[in-house]
């Protein structure tokens, strides 16, 4: 009989902490090996954890919404099935501590930092303590409501219920007024009111706020420019329809447009590698392989870049297999920070939204991004004069101008636009 840690993983090498978003298990319940213990997310990815060992659950550590440092213990798992089983998280009642930054050295359970109130050492998820914080409910106001979470614990119910009853009874100094009603934070995915009841407040996830973040550091950090023109897909429509279901029929993968525009880049880059680069300091640093990141979309949780590694030793069946491997570990929250880091260059597909033209944001430290729009039939003059009805595209390069002028990126540009034309695909696969 042993019981056995379960300790917040490293999700890459410059992660330090990591957010418990969800448990799927909970105390007194029976785990499998492998089977999935908890989803957790950091500024970078979101993962399902399987449990190291099979067991029973004795205690979970830590309560959805806590942040916790990468190599501290959130949960004990016994693979005694008889074993007692503690419902109530450790943190909940920890010893007093000297400062708000410090680890407390005198208590084995582990401490959130910056979750524990030291006027009467009382435990709030960081979820209670924002909710609280909008609605102007001070901390010593906070202590006295009761709580029905384990070991007396508020929580988000609790909290919500003592803020719909507080006009009921005694005004309190910190409410706000009346003519501006604050409104609660909520909890990712959840609304709250606001005002005239015409307003919605929904606070941002762990990847909504990392996206943020990136977006704005990216704006910041490089000029953006777009060279912006239209490519003749008709051809590459045509051949696709022509080898497609045998290629799902050998490969059991959809042979998609994306595919094809993400080995048009590939040529691109092999053809202008300045364009495969990034700036350091005063220093261009030239990748001489290319890892390809591609933006996925996963339902909920907005868009995530897996990187092809080596996507420059693949032909077009290399690059189709790899991509739905990662779009698949996307969908299934199982990329690793391996993965997700290392890209030299990104393609992105509003087409697959409807969208006609975008111009993307530069995923930093790279110095371009590829954009392409919806593939639409359109009545075009040909250059002998002839109207026909050809099905176009938009493709934007999206660059940094500190390292690449216009001349370069309109003939990056130019290069992707001349493969897709002329590209047969029925010798690539």
């Amino acid at each position: 009989m042993a019981k056995i840690e379960v300790v917040m993983p490293q999700m890459g090498e410059s992660i330090t902490t990591g957010t418990i978003t969800k448990w799927h298990k909970q105390p007194g319940e029976v785990i499998e090996l492998d089977a999935i213990l908890l989803e957790i997310s950091t500024d970078k990815v979101e993962s399902e954890i399987p449990s190291p060992v099979q067991g029973k659950i004795v205690q979970l550590l830590f309560p959805e919404g806590a942040t916790v440092d990468v190599g501290r213990p959130i949960a004990i798992i016994e693979d005694d099935m008889n074993a007692k089983v503690d419902a109530a998280p450790a943190a909940s009642t920890p010893a007093p501590v000297a400062t708000k930054s410090e680890p407390v050295a005198s208590t084995p359970a582990p401490v959130v930092h910056a979750e524990v109130e030291e006027e009467g050492f009382r435990f709030y998820t960081p979820l209670v303590k924002a909710m609280a914080k909008e609605a102007g409910v001070a901390l010593s106001e906070l202590k006295n409501i009761k709580g029905s979470g384990a070991a007396g614990r508020v929580n988000k119910a609790d909290l919500e219920a003592y803020i719909a009853n507080r006009g009921k009874s005694a005004p309190v100094a910190s409410a706000p007024a009346k003519s501006a009603p604050a409104a609660t934070a909520a909890p990712s995915g959840v609304a709250q009111l606001r005002g005239s009841d015409r307003v919605e407040v929904v606070a941002m996830d762990n990847m909504r706020k990392a996206i943020a973040k990136n977006m704005v550091i990216s704006k910041q950090t490089s000029p953006h420019v777009n060279s912006i023109d239209e490519i003749d897909m008709t051809n590459l429509v045509k051949s696709r329809e022509k080898i497609k279901n045998e290629f799902k029929k050998r490969e059991g993968i959809n042979l998609t447009y994306s595919h094809f525009i993400l080995y048009a880049i590939v040529q691109a880059l092999k053809e202008h590698p300045l364009v495969n680069a990034s700036i350091e300091g005063d220093n261009i640093v030239i990748k001489k392989d290319i890892h390809l990141g591609c933006a996925v979309a996963v339902p909920g949780n907005g868009l995530v870049v897996p990187v092809i590694k080596n996507a420059g030793d693949l032909n077009l069946t290399g690059i189709a297999r790899q991509l739905d491997i990662l779009a698949n570990k996307a969908k299934t929250k199982k990329l690793t920070m391996d993965d997700l880091s290392g890209g030299t260059y990104t393609f992105t597909n509003n087409g697959s939204f409807g969208t006609l033209i975008a111009t993307p944001v530069i995923l930093q430290p790279q110095v371009g991004i590829f954009c392409t729009g919806v593939i639409k039939k359109r009545v075009m003059v040909n250059e002998d004069d002839a109207i026909a009805i050809r099905s176009m595209m938009y493709g934007t390069h999206t660059y940094d101008h500190r390292l690449i002028d216009g001349e370069l990126g309109s003939k990056f540009l130019a290069s992707v636009k001349h493969h897709l034309e002329t590209m047969k695909p029925e010798n690539l696969i």
